[in-house]
């Protein structure tokens, strides 16, 4: 396997928005006899391991689905455990966030979470309001709902073009996404950034989410920069 996206004389384009839906927490644990929380757990220290190894990849920015609005479907418990993760998460890793220079953006309807996990994210949200590269997270978040929300905002100001939706997504603000990486061998997109990845290039690979390592994201990215982007031409 390659360096961690050290990419070589044979780079063509390299990518600067990557995104991943983050799949197969649940199955790594029913592998292993354990609670799916585990699961949950040890994709939290897969995220942490890719975060903190981002800087020599030269990446602008990395969108991780972390909890769709279809996640409220499972069980109260799972979700609590979820919830709690999050809270942890956060408050562990805000202040390497900041000393590394990661700039967090939350993209979905994250508004409607816990009041004190609002409160969170507005403070690490103001906190990395400085940093230099992007780590943005789906909280509540379905592409659907963010496609009518921008189309609505869209005809209340004017009229509705391909344009002018884009500029109302919750990605208004993020480099054009290049790639989107799923793991856990499922192939599908699952409600996630449908408009971003009109010309996105994918990957879907079997690899468990707990298991997913810097060293596959470079790969990832050696690949992309070998690939050949047409754009609907020849």
């Amino acid at each position: 396997m390659n360096g961690v996206g050290t990419l070589g004389s044979e780079t063509e384009h390299r990518a600067r928005h990557v995104a991943i839906i983050m799949d197969g927490n649940g199955r790594w644990a029913k592998k292993r006899g354990l609670p799916r929380a585990i699961g949950h757990q040890r994709g939290v220290e897969a995220v942490r391991r890719l975060v903190r190894g981002l800087e020599p990849m030269g990446l602008e920015c990395l969108t991780l689905y972390a909890f769709s609005s279809e996640n409220w479907k499972r069980s109260e418990d799972e979700v609590d455990d979820l919830m709690n993760l999050m809270r942890r998460f956060i408050k562990s890793d805000l202040p390497e966030f900041v000393e590394n220079g990661v700039k967090l953006k939350i993209i979905g309807d994250w508004r409607a979470l816990a009041p004190d996990i609002v409160a969170m994210l507005e403070d690490a949200l103001a906190q990395t309001a400085n940093g230099h590269q992007t780590l943005a997270v789906a909280l509540n978040y379905g592409a659907q709902d963010e496609i009518a929300r921008a189309a609505t905002q869209a005809a209340s100001e004017g009229e509705i073009t391909p344009d002018a939706i884009s500029q109302r997504l919750d990605t208004h603000d993020l480099p054009p996404l290049d790639l989107l990486i799923r793991t856990s061998g499922e192939i599908r997109l699952s409600n996630f950034l449908l408009w971003q990845a009109a010309y996105a290039e994918m990957l879907f690979v079997d690899t468990l989410w707990p298991d997913f390592k810097p060293e596959h994201l470079g790969q990832a990215l050696d690949d992309f920069a070998r690939r050949e982007r047409r754009y609907g031409g020849r």
